[in-house]
């Protein structure tokens, strides 16, 4: 099996692992009592309580009633890490400037740990399935099937992509979902060829989306962005050649900011 290609494998404390297991069964269960909690995670109730109040103790839940709840602690948390991320920082506004211009709903993603993560969506005029979109960024998905995901596996180096699909596998989201490793970097090779990449019902069905790549002057993918709508109105070829247009542009000038940022690092400092 391929290996994740980091540096190192430093042993894991258990109490930490433990920690987050306890913060991840709430965000499942959404709040729980102590009893409920220790049922989920098999521990004892001493256990899991001794857990809640050091997490209480340092904000990250609260406590309503007889309920554990994790707190706005992790929204601050949440928006620090990603007002730090370039691609966010750049990207923001063109994705604001490509939902209007097309008024479906624009989607900027990164991947990290082998899955997709949304930074920002946008909804434009026209967009449709705001519930779905807005639920999707509250968690990691698989890459394969998205055009976002798809865009990012065609720039990764195959090892990555091979120990993501080692990892996670390919799991069909629908009839069309690429299922077969030799299919999927036959569509990562399409993908990279024409510049673009393409989800066609491969998430929901009647939904297509349209998406480009971000890389930085080095070739390294730190991201992509997106445009979904309804396969009736994406598949119109006037249209469809609009949106790709748009996407692709967008992702450029997105890369030209990162690149531009990136160089001004370079310049001498005078004292």
């Amino acid at each position: 099996m391929t290996t994740e290609p980091t540096a190192g494998s430093p042993r894991t404390l258990e109490t930490v692992s433990r920690a987050f297991d306890v913060v991840r069964a709430l965000e499942a269960l959404d709040g729980a009592g102590v009893t409920e909690l220790a049922n989920h995670l098999d521990l004892s109730k001493s256990v899991v309580y001794n857990y809640l109040s050091t997490l209480r103790q340092e904000k990250f839940v609260v406590k309503e009633g007889d309920t554990y709840r994790l707190s706005l602690q992790f929204l601050l948390v949440g928006e620090y890490v990603r007002n730090q991320n370039t691609l966010y920082q750049i990207g923001k506004t063109e994705l604001e400037t490509l939902a209007e211009n097309t008024g479906e709903f624009a989607h900027l993603a990164a991947e990290q740990h082998g899955l997709s993560v949304n930074l920002y969506k946008v909804s434009g005029e026209k967009a449709v399935g705001s519930s779905y979109q807005v639920n999707k960024l509250q968690r990691a998905d698989y890459l394969h099937f998205s055009a976002t995901g798809k865009a990012i596996l065609a720039y990764l180096p195959r090892e990555r992509v091979e120990w993501i699909v080692d990892r996670y596998g390919l799991p069909a989201k629908t009839e069309e979902t690429i299922t077969e490793p030799d299919a999927l970097f036959e569509e990562l090779e399409a993908v990279r060829e024409r510049g673009y990449a393409l989800n066609d019902e491969e998430e929901i069905k009647g939904l297509q989306a349209v998406g480009a790549p971000v890389r930085n002057r080095h070739g390294r993918v730190l991201g992509s962005i997106s445009v979904s709508g309804p396969v009736k109105r994406m598949k119109q070829p006037d249209y469809h050649e609009e949106l790709v247009e748009h996407v692709v542009n967008t992702a450029n000038v997105i890369e030209v900011n990162v690149n531009m940022e990136e160089t001004e690092d370079e310049f001498p400092t005078f004292s």
